[in-house]
This record gives C-alpha cells, structure tokens and sequence, in this order.
C-alpha cells in the first residue's frame, strides 16, 4: 500500500484518518481545542472520495445520536468534541454500549472543571475509564501521544469497536490535538459494502431477509432477569477485552530505580525528563499506558517490583494514580505530580517533583 508524508495537526490527522480508513459517517459539533477535526473534514470534501458523510449536527446531544442510529446499521461513524462536549454526550454513550454497538469518540481534553479553559489538560480519565455515563459499562480508551497514533488509532479503535461491539474513546488532549508534526498516512480504503456489512455483521439493521426476525437494537429491557443476563454477557466482553488488549510502551525500564507513569503528552514530557534525570544519575524509566482502559495492571505489577518509587505524572489533579496504586502490591512510594488548569508541566518540574517526593 503507497504511503505518503504530509505535515499536520493533531486533529487533522484524525480527520485524515477517518477520510482514508473508509469510515462511513461523522457527525459533529465545534468547540476548542478540536475544531479542527471538522474543519479539515469539511475542507477536504470526503463525500467526493469515499463517499463519507460529514455532518455539523445542532447540538453534541444530536451528534452522539447520529452515530447511534449510524452504528445500529453496521456502519463505522464517529464523532469528536472536547470535554463539556463530551460531558453532553454520555446519555447517548452509555446507550451505544448497553445496545452493544461499535463507534467511535474522540475527546480533545481541555481545562475544567466546567467550561474552564480552551488550554490542554488530562482531567477527563475519569469521566473516561470509570464511565461518564449510567450503568455498569466501560470504553475501550487509547491515548495517543503523537500527531502519527492520531492518525493510527482511528483505525485501530474502529477494529477495537467492532470486535467487541462496544464504544471506543481516543483520549487525547489539546496538546496533541494541536501540535503539527509528519505523519504518514496510507492510500484511502474503500468503505464497506451493504453486502459485506449484512454478511458480516448479523446483528446490523440493514433490512430484514426472510429467513431471519427482525434485528431490533435497543438498550432498553424491563424484565430484570434478562437485563442481568445482558449485563453478564457484557462484562464477560470486557474479561476478554482485558485479557487480549493491554496496550503499552516501555521506555528505558530495563535499569530503572524509580518510574515514570504517564500518559499522552504528559509522557512526551517525562522523557525529557528521563534525560535529564540520568544526566544526573538517577536512573528513571517510563511506562506510557497506550489503553488506558484496560490499564496495563499486570506489566505495572512487574516494575513495581523492580523500582524503588512510582511518580504518576498527569496534567490533572490526580486521577491515573488510582489505577497506578491498584496494580502495585509491595510496599513503595507512588506519588502524583500534575499541573491542571490548562497548564503544561515542564520538564524540570517533573524531575523536581521526582527528587521531592520519592527519592
């Protein structure tokens, strides 16, 4: 498949992404810092492409529901926005997953609480991986921390979506929505068929044969007794989701006393961080949780047995670090260091915080 260079953004890369991945619909609604991705969207005319729809719908309430409708046929829509956005959304999220749907979100995280600031922040793990939404449902959550997974993990969190049918989120933040940087990016893909997608997707409302019922896609179930079953069949999925999706990276772990846990652009910072540490001596790896949901427990688990101190570092005000403390057992320092609000911690600051609170 050719590959191409080109420089972007952040949130062009995934409007880029959504474009050449054969993606069938995005419904949309502008706010800072993602503006971008519907812009780019709209400016490159995918319809004439692909045939790809791109919608601004009224509202981010009409947006989620766009892609609910979208999803219940088989077909891959999406959606982006930022935090209040995003907070907008989740009665419609938690819909997709209880009727076992595949989309795909994506939030460009900024300062809150409230309408806060258009600055970058990572204050939304929560709203995230804990569900924003009702009831007992999870999202399979990446975390991008370059211009390149942006573009990548649109694909990858549609695949992620349609195997378990479940919403996927890309947790990004104004950082990464906004710095430009090379991406390469592949030839565009053809979208699905309705054959393919009818032959395929047994459970998609694409029209009803006459040698099946009716495929009716709802959440909605007032006998309790098959309600607990739907439950049960889903948190079955998220076992197996968490069994064969954990996805990491390690950073000079192999030596290190003392580790970092961040995610995003806060670990783009900690390996700066990293340099300056052994510059001194300190040894410091860096574990950067790709899936946040579900969190990399297990590897976290074996370096804690190795280091002698944990610092979660997260533009928030301490929110990863309850994942990070849950998956270390022994006995050791794990700290958080953060700056939030929209600030952007340097550095120094985390090499700072390290010497401060674990050494």
């Amino acid at each position: 498949m050719a590959k191409e260079l080109k420089l972007m953004k952040g949130n062009e890369a995934v409007a880029e992404g959504a474009i050449r991945s054969g993606v069938d619909g995005y419904f949309g609604y502008p706010i800072t810092p993602q503006s971008e991705i519907l812009e780019h969207l709209m400016a490159e005319r995918p319809y004439e492409k692909t045939g790809m729809v791109v919608l601004q719908a009224e509202s981010e309430t009409a947006s989620i529901n766009m892609v609910y409708g979208g999803a219940a046929c088989g077909k891959r829509v999406m959606t982006t926005s930022s935090s209040p956005g995003i907070s907008l959304m989740q009665e419609g999220i938690s819909y997709i997953a209880g009727a076992e749907l595949p989309a795909l979100v994506v939030n460009v995280v900024r300062g809150g609480p409230g309408l806060g600031t258009i600055q970058p922040s990572q204050a939304d793990y929560f709203q995230t991986t804990k569900g924003g939404g009702h009831g007992d449902y999870r999202l399979i959550t990446l975390a991008p921390a370059s211009v390149q997974e942006m573009y990548d993990f649109v694909e990858l969190g549609f695949e992620l979506a349609f195997r378990y049918r479940n919403p996927a989120m890309i947790l990004s933040d104004g950082v990464i929505g906004q710095v430009m940087e090379k991406v390469e990016v592949t030839d565009y893909k053809p979208r699905w068929t309705n054959e393919y997608i009818a032959k395929t997707f047994p459970w998609a409302a694409v029209g009803k044969p006459a040698h099946r019922n009716h495929n009716i896609i709802t959440s909605l179930e007032l006998d309790s007794l098959k309600q607990e079953q739907v439950n049960i069949r889903i948190q079955k999925k998220y076992k197996e989701c968490e069994a064969k999706e954990v996805r990491y990276e390690m950073i000079q772990c192999e030596d290190a006393e003392y580790l970092f846990v961040a995610y995003g652009s806060s670990a783009r910072i900690c390996q700066k961080s990293i340099e300056l540490a052994r510059k001194e001596g300190i040894k410091v790896g860096l574990l950067r949780p790709i899936t946040l949901w579900p969190f990399p427990s297990k590897i976290l688990k074996e370096l804690s047995k190795q280091v002698k101190g944990i610092l979660s570092v997260e533009m928030s005000a301490g929110q990863m670090i309850e994942d990070v403390k849950l998956a270390v057992e022994c006995k050791l320092p794990v700290e958080h260091f953060g700056r939030f609000g929209g600030i952007i911690p340097t550095p120094s600051e985390v090499l700072d915080a390290l010497k401060k609170q674990i050494l």
